[in-house]
């Protein structure tokens, strides 16, 4: 792959970051061009990925779908003719990604195509761990990190708060489609039904700031991970956590906002916790 056709393959996989990436942009365009670029193919192949579980194809088509995806990630190379596989064979061949993390996300989206539910909370673990796990430690990989077997362990952590946090966001638009992250053990214990719209609403306050405080715990060890990590790095993450511990902070004070939309915060609010990230702790 000569440098111009590399610059056209991630250009194509940064415009996809910037259309659909939502709070994941604010904090990569802190980042310098090689590592904001390398992120961006994680982005891209990520996209695709999820959405092919959104979508509304059969599953078994879905299914079939994710094995190709699965089969392009044996096959990807700087000269492949998808712009997607060619920046992320590119940005592999300069990071040494963890291949196999990506495998892991196909995983966790075809568990969605399966409609899988959770009785424990340690079920839910797993398929956080594999949707957005996975993607904390490719980040570690283009990062860099001065322990990076720990500073693996702590992006996964972060991942597992952020996923949470991305569940209780989501409730009612996941319920549209007849998914339910919560564990079951957790609607026993508050008496709440899969339809949190059919239950009390003292329930659902109380099983909301339940879940928050375990994604709060996870935020507590993920976020070890930022004294390892330059100061650029340090910032990119700093803005993706913030925007979202920001989010899980208005699910508490309004637990049962969740019932009405997805909550979300303003671009303005966005933006300032990008720019405080780039203070030094």
């Amino acid at each position: 792959m000569s440098p111009i056709e590399a610059e056209a393959a991630y250009r194509w996989c940064e415009e996809i970051t910037r259309r659909a990436a939502g709070n994941f942009y604010y904090g990569i365009r802190l980042l310098p061009p090689h590592k904001r670029r390398a992120m961006c193919a994680v982005y891209a192949f990520a996209r695709r990925v999820d959405d092919v579980g959104d979508g509304s194809l059969p599953p078994d088509e879905k299914e079939r779908r994710l094995e190709l995806a699965r089969v392009d990630l044996a096959s990807m190379s700087p000269d492949s003719p998808d712009p997607v596989l060619a920046a992320l064979g590119h940005a592999r061949e300069r990071f040494a990604l963890p291949v196999s993390a990506l495998g892991e996300l196909i995983d966790g989206v075809t568990m969605d195509v399966h409609e899988a539910c959770y009785d424990h909370a340690g079920e839910l673990e797993v398929y956080c761990r594999r949707v957005a796990g996975s993607i904390g430690r490719l980040s570690v990989a283009i990062f860099g990190a001065s322990d990076g077997v720990r500073a693996a362990r702590r992006a996964d952590d972060l991942g597992i708060a952020m996923q949470l946090t991305n569940i209780l966001r989501d409730v009612r638009e996941d319920g549209s489609r007849g998914r339910v992250y919560l564990p079951k053990e957790d609607l026993r214990r508050f008496d709440c039904p899969d339809d949190l719209s059919a239950a009390p609403l003292h329930s659902v306050e109380a099983l909301v700031r339940f879940e928050a405080d375990r994604a709060r715990s996870w935020f507590a060890t993920g976020l070890e991970l930022l004294p390892m990590l330059d100061s650029r790095s340090r910032a990119c993450v700093g803005a993706m956590s913030g925007i979202y511990r920001r989010i899980l902070d208005r699910i508490e004070r309004r637990p049962s906002d969740i019932l009405c939309g997805r909550i979300a915060l303003p671009a303005s609010e966005k933006a300032w916790v990008a720019a405080r990230s780039l203070v030094p702790l």
